[in-house]
């Protein structure tokens, strides 16, 4: 069985302190800040447009496919059971758990989100072919500018989620780079109810 690196090695941290945050983790929190401006300007540009015809009534706009409520919303349990597994193999990490277990429990975490993605190109390609584009309405341009950015949030986080995998086959996967992955994972399944109410249910 190989050992599992656990150290903060890479925080510079003085020896016999453990930090609560490694310096790879600190630089992924501020990058999800920056994120998380990002989508609030995309989630403020939505409403300006859309509260007007949703007080009309004309919104979605006539002639647009209906988004698929339920189908999504099923969907989106892989992705919160990704974040569950993914929660758990870091707390398990260094810990009396087998690395085997923790092996499992990432790469369950990993094709949870890899179905979660899948599926919804599979929506989109539905809704593609029944006339929802980026050019049919403001309807279609804002779907797929908000939850098109998400989902290239959500690969970006499988290929790191990948890599930590990869490193943990290895025995060489450092606890501050789990924890970083963790982090973006974290933004990820977090925001991702927001725009479930916001794009779907409005």
């Amino acid at each position: 069985m190989k050992s599992i690196d656990t150290s903060y090695a890479d925080t510079g941290a003085p020896d016999g302190r453990t930090p609560v945050l490694s310096n790879g983790a600190l630089g992924m929190l501020m990058f999800i800040v920056t994120e998380i401006m990002f989508f609030a300007s995309l989630i403020s540009a939505f409403l300006i447009v859309s509260a007007p015809a949703q007080a009309a009534g004309q919104w979605p706009p006539e002639g647009q496919p209906r988004l698929p409520v339920l189908f999504t919303a099923i969907n989106s349990l892989f992705l919160f059971g990704s974040g569950y597994y993914l929660h758990r193999a870091f707390k398990s990490f260094g810990e009396a758990v087998s690395n085997e277990l923790v092996q499992k429990m990432v790469k369950t975490s990993f094709l949870l989100g890899c179905l979660f993605v899948a599926i919804q190109g599979f929506e989109w390609i539905r809704l593609l072919s029944y006339g929802l584009t980026m050019t049919s309405s403001q309807y279609g341009a804002f779907f797929y500018l908000i939850v098109g950015t998400h989902a290239l949030h959500a690969i970006g986080a499988l290929i790191g989620l990948r890599r930590a995998q990869m490193k943990l086959l290895r025995g060489k996967l450092k606890r501050s780079t789990f924890q970083a992955v963790l982090f973006f994972w974290y933004f990820v399944v977090g925001i991702w109810p927001i725009l479930y109410i916001l794009v779907y249910l409005s």
